[in-house]
């Protein structure tokens, strides 16, 4: 049975506001070991569910852990730069990081079992929230650290890295370009710096040129399938307008390929992780287009299936594996990290997303 809306959408606030520490950090996931990091992404989309929610000071309070994090980790950030316009960039484990400690410091592992560190998607995502927090230009506290994330967006965004989803895949992803093309069109507002704009111009121009097969976007160059991510090129991204045909044809691949009828929303074709099974928070990005589309009857079920899986306290977990793509790859992942993370707080934030986009 489905939790009551109301009563979801406050434990969803909840959730998050639990989940912030004194910092500011945002954690992806307090009951999940492996995730008891801040990403600079699933935070980001959490402060942006706060303040459509109305709840604009724990917003705040993650964008100044994000500015203080950044800066204190300035020589880092700044030498990559530096050594990727020579044309020698340093290794992927030496790139500014993908997610910190709840206090802002690198993260430490035992040998072996650190995480895929450059990802480039994330500080996009932090220029694009802190935009739609701020509705104009930035105040002089954090100026220099948004030049200093567009400059750095500007050097990597040609790079390999890794996806979103912590994976390398050929190294070039659509949805990494998405949110880059995001972040410098937030700096150019944030500074009022046109100069970020043609940047953005730049990326779109690649984005076009490579990642476009059959009139819509394909997750890689070289991979023709579509991802759940590339939802985001659209809402909230708006790397081209929602009537465009790219992004049209784009949603309804998604659709047909990965959202599987009366359920939930697939990551990939082939995604292995806990079996590959539907994820909380790509099924609120497609109820998010759909709203934005108009599509309110295609957004409902949606709707209604992700309330369904909330636990009987409100927590939603990250996916859900009751109809795995790789159902012999589920206990392996259970016996590795133990059960999907819950609650996972990017899952709740895309909830309050929806909600909100319903209700505008």
């Amino acid at each position: 049975m489905a939790v009551v809306a109301d009563d979801l959408i406050a434990r969803s606030i909840e959730v998050l506001r639990h989940g912030q520490a004194p910092s500011g950090a945002f954690v992806a996931s307090p009951s999940f070991p492996v995730y008891r990091y801040a990403w600079l992404r699933d935070g980001a989309f959490c402060a942006y569910a706060l303040d459509c929610v109305g709840e604009p000071e724990p917003a705040a309070a993650f964008h100044a852990w994000v500015g203080r994090s950044i800066e204190s980790h300035r020589v880092m950030v700044e030498r990559a730069i530096l050594t990727i316009d020579a044309g020698d960039p340093p290794p992927p484990e030496q790139m500014p990081p993908a997610r910190y400690t709840l206090d802002g410091l690198l993260e430490h592992h035992e040998e072996g079992e650190a995480w895929p560190n450059f990802q480039v998607d994330g500080y996009g995502m932090w220029l694009w929230a802190l935009a739609e927090h701020v509705r104009g230009p930035v105040d002089s506290g954090l100026r220099e650290t948004v030049d200093l994330v567009a400059r750095y967006v500007r050097a990597t965004w040609p790079l390999r890295s890794f996806s979103c989803w912590e994976e390398f895949d050929g190294g070039e992803h659509a949805s990494t370009l998405g949110a880059a093309i995001a972040g410098l069109q937030a700096a150019a507002r944030l500074l009022d710096a046109p100069v970020w704009e043609r940047e953005a111009d730049r990326v779109r121009e690649r984005l076009l040129d490579r990642f476009v097969r059959d009139g819509r976007f394909m997750r890689g160059p070289d991979d023709e399938r579509v991802d759940g991510s590339l939802l985001w090129l659209g809402v909230p991204f708006r790397v081209l307008p929602l009537d465009d045909p790219h992004v049209e044809a784009t949603v309804e691949a998604v659709r047909r390929d990965l959202h599987r009828p009366g359920g939930g929303v697939y990551r990939y074709l082939g995604d292995t992780y806990y079996g590959g099974g539907e994820w909380i928070l790509l099924a609120c990005s497609l109820a998010w287009h759909e709203v934005s589309r108009g599509n309110h009857a295609a957004a409902q079920p949606l709707r209604e299936w992700v309330r369904a899986q909330a636990a009987p306290n409100g927590d939603l977990p990250e996916q859900v594996s009751r109809h795995p793509q790789s159902p012999s790859m589920y206990a392996p992942w259970i016996e590795r990290w133990g059960p999907v993370a819950t609650p996972l707080l990017w899952s709740h934030g895309m909830y309050l997303i929806m909600e909100t986009a319903f209700g505008a």
